[in-house]
């Protein structure tokens, strides 16, 4: 599916796409606005990133990185999966419910997440996406350290996602973040559709888990 390892970028999918990578972070320090992070730029000619919430101006370049990470899944998802891109529309409304933040090179999208409150107390990470031409600079890593931050602070109890269980830069990658595997006999409803949902496009459910990540409310996630 994708080339060598440092030559991947990174795909999370609805329900959330999958992490394609396993990102190396690079320092980065919090300026501007709350919820707005640069990255990188320490090396003379290393690009410098920022992140934060989408502008609307922005959202019409999403689905384009949306499709280009789902190139590096070919061959975990069927085909018809790799090329869903959530819709300008959806995007609008996450944007306006302030649940759409993207990561920015020359203050253009290169990579984004999405999230949605499926139940009281927790949000949902529905989309996580860098462009492959951007990967391997912590980005990934970074967009859910802001939307955990953010849960966090707005008082949800956990963050959840969906992703493959026997993929390398999926699982063990959130677990190093701080996410659980869900047993299945302990889904809630909301989740249980989310799972159900997969199933109906073509992803098999064998190859999923659900996993969770508990937050300390009105603190820090990170």
């Amino acid at each position: 599916m994708e080339g060598a390892p440092e030559e991947r970028g990174l795909r999370s999918f609805r329900g959330p796409r999958e992490l394609s990578q396993i990102d190396v972070p690079l320092g980065y320090m919090m300026s501007g606005p709350e919820g707005h992070a640069e990255i990188g730029g320490d090396s003379i000619g290393e690009p410098r990133y920022s992140i934060g919430l989408a502008r609307r101006d922005e959202l019409h370049l999403i689905p384009a990185i949306e499709l280009a990470a789902a190139r590096l899944l070919v061959g975990h998802a069927p085909e018809r999966v790799l090329a869903e891109a959530t819709s300008e529309s959806d995007l609008e409304r996450a944007r306006r419910a302030g649940h759409l933040w993207v990561a920015r090179s020359s203050d253009r999208p290169v990579g984004f997440a999405h999230v949605k409150v499926l139940e009281p107390g927790s949000v949902h990470l529905d989309e996580l996406d860098v462009h492959p031409d951007h990967g391997r600079r912590g980005l990934g890593r970074q967009l859910v350290t802001a939307i955990c931050d953010w849960a966090a602070r707005a008082q949800f109890e956990a963050v959840t996602l969906c992703t493959f269980r026997d993929v390398l830069w999926n699982r063990p990658f959130y677990e190093k973040l701080g996410f659980d595997i869900i047993p299945k006999d302990a889904l809630s409803p909301a989740l249980a559709s989310v799972v159900e949902d997969e199933t109906r496009r073509g992803l098999d459910p064998a190859r999923r888990v659900v996993m969770r990540r508990m937050l300390p409310a009105g603190a820090s996630a990170a």
